[in-house]
């Protein structure tokens, strides 16, 4: 007989939420680092970065596969052991093989495939255990959860893996112990799920389905955003508004960690870490927090202007940097670049504004179906183009560049009238739920 509280969902959603964050922080923020340090310029680290994202804009046309699949819990013990197998493989390949950097590449790409279906099938499972009013309830635990493990993943691990460096004279051995670390983190929260998880209260029966059946039954979607008016308006709106944080996504890190003679700040990894990772991704999450409750407050139109403003000034505080390098100033690095992240987090939820007009009534999570492949798959060319331009021009002229953009894209967005596009669909989809 199985207790209760082993079941509680106090327990088991805080552990299913850090066995996502922990291989997502590797794919989306430590890798670009180990690909800097591992021989790529700035031009093949945007590339390979960009492509990791490839299999979270492609995640949401296997839904049908994995919901046909039914059996979740399994799936879920399954991907988590491929995912810890993974890891180790990037340490064991780190510890006894020469590095090269299309080799790490390959190991995050297929890491990167793993987190994408973990993350889609822990989605599927916390929907079939919980009803909408539980998912009310536990949202905030969910939430809290995933923001404390990017913390210590992206922040405190990045501080440790810096102290390797030191410690063993060797960034491939550092990496190497850091990777181990990973591991053995992420195997921890795997026990803990093979223990906790329970099987859901419905099962589906199994129906087998190819992939390419899978992606032709999510293909219709596509056909239902085509039919929406002004569609294709509101598709350039969102592409135009992401572009600056795509751009400059990357070139942050380059910036942080270039020498000086460079224009850079000739940051450590520590300090890469603490600032950006630590203090940065703190700001990050208080700014979506505040955000979403605004949203909830005021709602997501009276908001619209706010957050696009806030959003699009984000690469302000990065150019201050570059105008005025004060190389070695930890205090004024975690300053500017935690208020970048906090307007980059705040701005970021103006984005759900689009996910609705895209989705419709289709998707009762669409947060978790569209929302991160439509924000990925509109950062994705510019992304993997930042570095290339980044060494094009001077970081000063570069993040100059980002900043003047944002009157640009304000002026675009009230010639697409794009408000009052979102506007008559949230008023139109108001009108079919009653």
């Amino acid at each position: 007989m199985v207790s209760k509280k082993r079941h509680s969902p106090w327990i088991w959603i805080p552990n299913l939420c850090a066995a996502e964050e922990i291989p997502f922080a590797v794919v989306t923020y430590v890798a670009l680092l180990m690909f800097l340090q591992f021989g790529s310029d700035e031009t093949m680290a945007s590339i390979y970065s960009g492509l990791l994202f490839l299999p979270w804009v492609m995640k949401s046309y296997l839904r049908s596969k994995v919901r046909n699949a039914g059996f979740f819990k399994r799936h879920i013990h399954i991907a988590e052991g491929m995912i810890f197998l993974c890891l180790m493989g990037i340490a064991v390949y780190l510890t006894e093989f020469r590095v090269r950097d299309w080799g790490l590449f390959i190991f995050m790409f297929v890491l990167s495939l793993l987190c994408a279906w973990h993350e889609l099938i822990a989605r599927m499972y916390y929907n079939r255990m919980l009803y909408p009013r539980q998912q009310e309830l536990y949202n905030k635990t969910k939430m809290l959860s995933s923001q404390m493990t990017l913390i210590v993943t992206y922040g405190v691990l990045i501080i440790i893996a810096g102290f390797f460096e030191v410690f063993f004279r060797s960034y491939q051995k550092a990496w190497a112990m850091e990777s181990s670390l990973v591991a053995g983190g992420f195997l921890l929260f795997l026990l803990l799920n093979f223990i906790t998880l329970q099987n859901p209260r419905i099962h589906n029966p199994y129906r087998y389905e190819s992939l390419i059946g899978a992606f032709k039954n999510e293909m219709h979607v596509i056909e239902r955003i085509k039919e929406k008016p002004n569609v294709a308006r509101v598709i350039f709106s969102i592409i135009i508004l992401l572009l600056p944080q795509a751009l400059l996504f990357n070139t942050r890190v380059f910036f942080l960690m270039a020498p000086a003679t460079n224009g850079g700040l000739d940051c450590s990894v520590q300090d890469v870490g603490f600032a950006q990772g630590t203090i940065g991704v703190v700001a990050f999450s208080l700014g979506i927090g505040l955000g979403r409750l605004l949203n909830e407050k005021l709602g997501e139109m009276k908001t619209f202007w706010p957050m696009v403003i806030v959003l699009t000034l984000s690469p302000l505080f990065y150019m201050l940097m570059s105008q005025n390098p004060l190389v070695g100033n930890i205090v004024a690095l975690c300053c500017m670049t935690s208020l970048a992240q906090f307007c980059f987090g705040f701005g970021l939820n103006v984005c759900l504004v689009f996910v609705h007009f895209i989705s419709g009534n289709r998707y009762r999570n669409t947060i978790n179906y569209l929302y991160v492949p439509m924000i990925a798959g509109a950062m994705i060319v510019p992304l993997m183009a930042s570095g290339w331009l980044s060494q094009l021009l001077t970081y000063d002229t570069y993040f100059l560049v980002l900043t003047c953009m944002a009157p640009i894209i304000w002026l675009v967005l009230l010639c697409c009238k794009t408000q009052k596009v979102l506007t008559n669909n949230e008023l139109a989809n108001v009108d079919n739920k009653e």
